[in-house]
């Protein structure tokens, strides 16, 4: 089952001698529980990829498509709570809310969206990311992979759509790196969760589903490398 749809996105800053086309021409589709990753090198493109594709950026031309429903043919608040509802971000400085425990930032999105939390959904979650014993922590007493998982476990509590990862282990040692991506995977395969991460780092891509590449603002798929 499809769950995004990219088609022919470009994005373009400046005009003239400035100008920067920083997407050209951008298709490609993500299936459901697919764990598919973005590689490229600084200022490929892949960053604007990852913003136009969850609606943050808005691209020049071309469409994206989350199960059907036209992105940016929706009214910018309609857009907001769309994808308030259906994208989980993880960010790579993981964007916490410093005054909020590990429990209280993972409820968040749903609290933002007059929802009321599942105990058991929350307990599993904290579970799967094994901080369960850091639930009542502020991100103040938490390692950065510590806070990295929680950052995780925000972006799955509305069990979204899609998940869009933006570097996740930029900020992270090797080890701690590791770690995140194997969650991300867990994730994954445990609720079916379909994800995209951008990296330059292809030797994070290894247990991921498959693998594009961004180069210049243009994109190639480099097939699967899973299994």
């Amino acid at each position: 089952m499809q769950i995004l749809k990219v088609e022919k996105l470009c994005k373009t800053y400046g005009k003239g001698e400035t100008r920067v086309d920083a997407l050209k021409d951008i298709s490609f589709t993500v299936e459901k529980g697919e764990f598919a990753a973005v590689i490229g090198e600084s200022g490929s493109g892949k960053s604007t990829l990852l913003n136009c594709t969850g609606g943050l950026d808005h691209p020049t031309s071309g469409k994206v498509f989350l199960e059907g429903k036209d992105l940016f043919s929706m009214k910018e608040q309609d857009r907001t709570v769309f994808r308030r509802r259906n994208i989980g971000f993880v960010f790579q400085s993981y964007q916490l809310v410093p005054e909020l425990t590990v429990e209280q930032n993972i409820v968040f999105p749903l609290l933002l969206d007059y929802q009321k939390p599942d105990p058991a959904s929350v307990n599993e979650i904290l579970q799967v990311l094994g901080l369960t014993e850091r639930r009542g922590h502020l991100p103040s007493q938490l390692s950065g992979g510590q806070q990295q998982r929680a950052a995780i476990g925000r972006a799955l509590v509305t069990r979204p759509m899609l998940i869009l990862a933006d570097e996740p282990t930029g900020n992270l040692d090797s080890k701690n790196s590791r770690d995140v991506i194997d969650l991300l995977v867990k994730a994954s395969r445990h609720y079916q969760q379909t994800i995209l991460m951008i990296t330059h780092n292809i030797n994070l891509t290894s247990s991921t589903d498959r693998v594009l590449r961004v180069t210049d603002g243009v994109l190639a798929d480099l097939g699967g490398v899973r299994g």
